[in-house]
């Protein structure tokens, strides 16, 4: 069995601010599948926990009921790898709320990296970030949903982490399939 060498890394995906397909803001809806994927990708690269934002009570009354299925109910017994996975689930009303929680398990702040995907003006390499990493200091890697973080969340980040390209003009991941890529990217060679 592989031992762990995993970086002090927290994963948030955010529902609330984000952008719908007009640039407005909006909170949008918590799903089952990202639930489930990021919180598998997140235990497989040894992230520490899995933020699930956002403010609408019935959203985060959804995610905790998925979660409870899952790590105390027949879920638990039926497939304890998933329980294992979904364990590291955190739902929070807010940035600031998991911000003060991680700064409450490390005894200091995690520098925050936003992920985009659109090129922005200063952003730093997977390979910087993975170098960063190594400092054994709390990151905290957002991601967001719908169509995007808003641009107040963007701008008060510590960092930007550059977009996940292919080898296509193509870019559009699910947040899903982003998370397990850049998590992938961000332990090569660990």
């Amino acid at each position: 069995m592989k031992t762990s060498c995993a970086p002090n890394l927290y994963l948030a995906l955010t529902h609330y601010p984000v952008n719908n397909k007009n640039g407005n803001i909006i909170a949008s809806a918590v799903t089952n599948l990202d639930l489930h994927d990021i919180s598998r990708a997140a235990k497989t690269y040894g992230a520490r926990a899995f933020y699930v934002i956002t403010p609408l009570t019935d959203q985060k009354e959804l995610a905790e009921k998925i979660v409870s299925h899952w790590t105390q109910g027949i879920g638990a017994a039926y497939n304890p790898a998933r329980r294992d996975a979904l364990e590291l689930i955190r739902v929070s009303d807010s940035l600031e709320q998991t911000l003060e929680h991680i700064r409450s398990q490390e005894d200091m702040m995690p520098k925050t990296v936003v992920t985009c995907a659109r090129n922005c003006e200063g952003s730093i390499s997977f390979s910087r970030l993975r170098e960063m990493l190594q400092s054994g200091d709390p990151f905290l890697l957002i991601f967001g949903t719908a169509w995007g973080l808003a641009s107040g969340v963007i701008s008060g980040a510590d960092y930007i982490l550059e977009p996940v390209k292919g080898n296509t003009d193509y870019n559009h991941l699910s947040v899903r399939s982003a998370a397990s890529v850049i998590l992938d990217r961000l332990t090569a060679g660990a």
